[in-house]
């Protein structure tokens, strides 16, 4: 087989058996990863899971233990100036110069990229359009919102047009306007043919931009396929009952307990998952009628990405939702 149609048909993410410690914490244990090329690979985890330790060896910033690691057909240790030709990376936190404009900065970022003046230039006010960042490409970017710096980080990693690329969290701590217009651009570039390696704390971020998703926890890959067939792995339809006072949701605890319940005494709802559809449910009201407990909310839902990180974590998104590395 020919160097190129071999390249062609493989992977453009290949991970497999991957180890990392830092001294006697143990990061990473036999990982194994595939991303297929122009296509989106969402890493879902808690904080801590070692998402971002994942990016960081893709990305040749920090060597692995073991294991096997390929981005774009080439070796992260043995081939690491390959490997950086063909990726963009935009970290947590956006990395761009306050004391340049926006344009200066993406002109900079092309040069350190070795691209002529002309082609740095160039490449910029494409960027600066895509972006929807012309008006304010001769202002300092310290002026710039959180959300604005978030763009022109991203489009600073885009500046050489690579084939892959790494967004770790782009999104965090967005307000919802902002985040969605990331969105926007995250689904251009999946348009466009570029893979995609997203780390993200948001579930429904994993569930809007993903081809598919692998839940990571405790260094491990737990589960790995698309939206949909993991919510269908977690099984069947969830009940939400919400009730009137703290009295009937702590007696309601003891009449719904089943090992799959799941409750939040802050909004005094309990969850139990449902079997039966509609028949199932008149049952739970009527073993809640008889105790003479007032439902004040109910809900018959699908499962949803929260159940599956639920069910392969231990705890809901939420618990995990402060920012922080891995």
């Amino acid at each position: 087989m020919s160097q190129t149609t071999k390249q062609a048909s493989d992977a453009a993410i290949e991970v497999r058996g991957l180890h990392k410690s830092f001294k006697s914490l143990e990061v990473l244990r036999n990982v194994d990863i595939t991303v297929p090329r122009g296509t989106m690979l969402a890493l879902l985890g808690p904080n801590g899971a070692g998402k971002t330790t994942i990016v960081r060896i893709l990305s040749t910033l920090l060597r692995p233990d073991g294991g096997i690691a390929t981005v774009n057909g080439h070796d992260v240790v043995r081939e690491a100036d390959a490997v950086r030709r063909a990726i963009g990376l935009t970290g947590q936190y956006a990395a761009v110069d306050e004391y340049l404009t926006g344009r200066e900065n993406l002109e900079m970022m092309g040069r350190l990229y070795h691209l002529s003046r002309q082609d740095a230039r160039r490449r910029s006010v494409e960027l600066l359009e895509q972006f929807d960042l012309v008006a304010a490409a001769d202002r300092s970017s310290k002026t710039y919102s959180g959300g604005m710096r978030r763009r022109l980080d991203l489009a600073a990693s885009l500046i050489a047009t690579p084939p892959i690329i790494f967004l770790d969290e782009p999104t965090t701590g967005l307000d919802p306007r902002s985040r969605l217009a990331m969105w926007g651009v995250i689904k251009q570039l999946m348009n466009d043919g570029t893979t995609i390696l997203l780390t993200t704390q948001y579930l429904e971020e994993a569930d809007q931009l993903a081809d598919k998703i692998a839940v990571i926890n405790n260094g491990e890959i737990v589960a790995n396929g698309t939206a949909t067939e993991l919510k269908k792995d977690v099984g069947d339809d969830r009940i939400e009952f919400v009730f009137s006072d703290n009295a009937g949701y702590k007696k309601a605890l003891q009449i719904l307990k089943s090992k799959d319940m799941v409750s939040n005494e802050r909004d005094r709802m309990v969850s139990v998952t449902s079997h039966g559809g509609t028949k199932e449910l008149y049952a739970y009201l009527g073993k809640l009628d008889q105790a003479n407990l007032n439902v004040e909310g109910l809900t018959l839902r699908k499962p949803t990405l929260d159940d599956v990180f639920l069910k392969l974590t231990g705890k809901a998104a939420s618990e995990h939702a402060e920012k922080g590395d891995d």
